[in-house]
């Protein structure tokens, strides 16, 4: 699950050319996403805010997991017997995250939902998993055996008990997605809030930015620092929403896939990128490599910028992000 970034929605008397904003809380892809429309009335507002909501979980139907039904799940049923031919969509998802995960080093990796067996954040979890269960496990863990067949369109994992989950980053690209299909539709401003992941574009009807908050990972009731939207995509995630505790210590839902074990050193990570996809991806990858070498990684990239809290507090951001433009 993503933390929350919180909207600060600006309330005027008079709106731009009678526009107004129309907000819709809804439950897709497993968490919660806030979906904000400009409309002229309310009649629009619910059919642009229905489409987008329909847009999400026409992908989820595509690359749920948890659906016995999509693509991605009969991927996974057929681990170790035979390819599978998926949409070129789910295709090019596949081939964009295995890009991530060559860049990163395997710090993220789609086919870490083999760990899902062993680890649990939904409060079954009665018990840590034994040194041999987590061997056990991530031998089924690896980007580099998902086999892809461009000519024919299919996904091969070579190993038996290899399974793909986009968690960490599906929500992001269907926000994208989201967007997207609104801006084609004529949609002149409106944020696509994934639990987090976040994309906007246009103003508020009074024509002020939106204002983006980024939650206190040491109290998530309350915001320590607040933006005013500048185009880019947000990608969030936190280690507090989460976790599971035994013997006093904290085990976080965020896992390194190439040891099966619960990451530690960072409390938070907000990235601003060129795409949902692409930030709120980066953010599982600097989780597990560490502050020092995620941060390294994130100055390679041009138009990237982040804040980093540490488990002590301390807060790193890139120079061009400005903090506390605007305090509550």
């Amino acid at each position: 699950m993503k933390i929350t970034l919180f909207i600060l929605v600006f309330l005027v008397p008079v709106v731009l050319l009678s526009q107004e904003k129309y907000t819709r809380t809804l439950k897709l892809m497993g968490c919660h996403y806030e979906i904000t429309v400009i409309a002229a009335n309310e009649a629009e507002g619910n059919k642009f805010i229905d489409c987008a909501a329909n847009e999400v979980t026409r992908i989820e139907h595509l690359i749920s997991e948890w659906d016995s039904t999509t693509q991605i799940s009969h991927v996974n049923f057929y681990a170790g017997i035979k390819p599978v031919k998926v949409d070129k969509e789910v295709f090019d998802l596949i081939v964009r995250s295995i890009k991530i995960s060559e860049l990163t080093d395997g710090a993220f990796d789609i086919s870490w939902a083999g760990m899902n067996q062993i680890w649990k954040f939904d409060g079954s979890m009665k018990r840590l998993p034994t040194d041999k269960e987590v061997a056990d496990a991530v031998v089924n863990v690896g980007y580099k055996n998902i086999v892809l067949d461009t000519e024919n369109q299919t996904v091969y994992l070579k190993r038996k008990g290899m399974r793909l989950g986009f968690g960490g980053i599906g929500k992001g690209y269907g926000a994208d997605k989201g967007a997207e299909l609104l801006k084609s539709m004529g949609v002149k401003g409106g944020i696509m809030n994934a639990s987090g992941d976040i994309t906007a574009w246009g103003t508020q009807p009074d024509g002020k930015p939106w204002m983006i908050g980024i939650t206190n990972p040491f109290n998530k009731e309350k915001v320590f620092s607040w933006f005013e939207y500048n185009g880019k995509a947000i990608g969030t995630s936190g280690n507090y929403e989460n976790f599971v505790e035994f013997n006093g210590k904290r085990y976080t839902h965020i896992i390194d896939p190439r040891t099966g074990w619960p990451v530690q050193g960072i409390s938070s990570v907000t990235l601003f990128g060129p795409n949902v996809e692409l930030a709120t991806a980066l953010t599982k990858a600097i989780f597990v490599m560490g502050k020092d070498v995620g941060i390294n990684l994130l100055k390679q990239f041009k138009g990237i910028d982040y804040v980093v809290v540490d488990e002590q507090g301390k807060i790193y951001e890139s120079e061009h992000v400005k903090m506390n433009s605007y305090k509550p």
